[in-house]
């Protein structure tokens, strides 16, 4: 895959259909592009929100001009996470205060279980609804062990959070797990979606292709990884230079996360080991 969120840009807001508006969270980086997508969803006067982005102060007026262009609102009906790093769920305080006290649902983290934002917990299947919108969790661990995506039943339209990204790739972090990663994949795979709407980039409206390219791409990625340790090129930073040749060196870091989720997933299977930093086929 060669398309990458560098140099992309989005409108501040942008209304996607009757239900949906997306407005870009103002906090952009080299591992979120434009900035964060946060959703409103729904065609009352108390929609959803999924996500809140990372609370950057310059978010709170094109959040709040959105809000006031699209729909007439006395409050939201709830806030709904899909994860709980922080470009996701740093927002909570700054919705609130714009906004006042909402329910906030998320499922809960097993390694941090006790987030004092989240007010409800969420589990695979739960239905949120307001008016004009129901959204269904579904649980896609891979990106972080939290991670719900959203499917929109009224326009069958699925909010993928960070495991499938308007551009580019997802990195698979410390909170990872690779073999987790393509079970989701393969999960949303198997939905009937219309359309994309992804934590970040522009929405997709090719659903099934975009989910088959992430799919093909990992599958391409654990190959060359085989072939670099068939070579006897072993330890993770010489993995990635030899493979992500098409990828800016600053972010070697990320795609050495991603590496390194690879070679877990391998070690699980009995098909690699490692000594120290040096990785080997058995």
């Amino acid at each position: 895959m060669t398309d990458s969120m560098l140099g992309l840009s989005l409108p501040d807001a942008l209304v996607q259909s009757e239900r949906v508006t997306v407005v870009l969270g103002q906090n952009p980086g080299m591992f979120t592009g434009p900035g964060t997508n946060t959703y409103i969803v729904g065609t009352g006067s108390r929609p959803l929100m999924l996500d809140t982005g990372q609370g950057v102060d310059a978010y709170a007026p094109v959040f709040a001009a959105a809000v006031r262009d699209t729909r007439p609102t006395e409050g939201l009906q709830a806030i709904v996470m899909t994860h709980d790093h922080p470009d996701h769920i740093g927002g909570v305080e700054q919705i609130q205060s714009l906004l006042g006290t909402q329910p906030v649902l998320k499922m809960t983290h097993p390694r941090r279980p006790d987030d004092p934002r989240a007010t409800g917990v969420l589990v695979d299947g739960d239905v949120v609804e307001t008016d004009g919108a129901t959204l269904r969790a579904i649980w896609t661990p891979g990106h972080a062990s939290d991670h719900l995506c959203f499917y929109l039943e009224e326009e069958r339209a699925l909010f993928t959070g960070d495991v499938v990204l308007g551009a580019g790739t997802t990195v698979i972090p410390d909170d990872g797990d690779l073999a987790d990663y393509l079970a989701s994949l393969r999960r949303l795979l198997a939905l009937d979606a219309q359309v994309i709407y992804p934590a970040h980039g522009p929405a997709i409206r090719d659903p099934k292709r975009k989910i088959e390219e992430y799919i093909a791409h990992r599958e391409l990625r654990e190959q060359q990884i085989l072939a670099c340790l068939r070579e006897a090129v072993a330890d993770v930073p010489a993995i990635v230079a030899r493979i992500y040749v098409d990828i800016p060196e600053a972010l070697h870091f990320a795609a050495g996360m991603s590496v390194t989720a690879h070679l877990r997933k391998l070690e699980r299977e009995e098909i690699a080991g490692c000594d120290g930093d040096a990785w080997f086929l058995r």
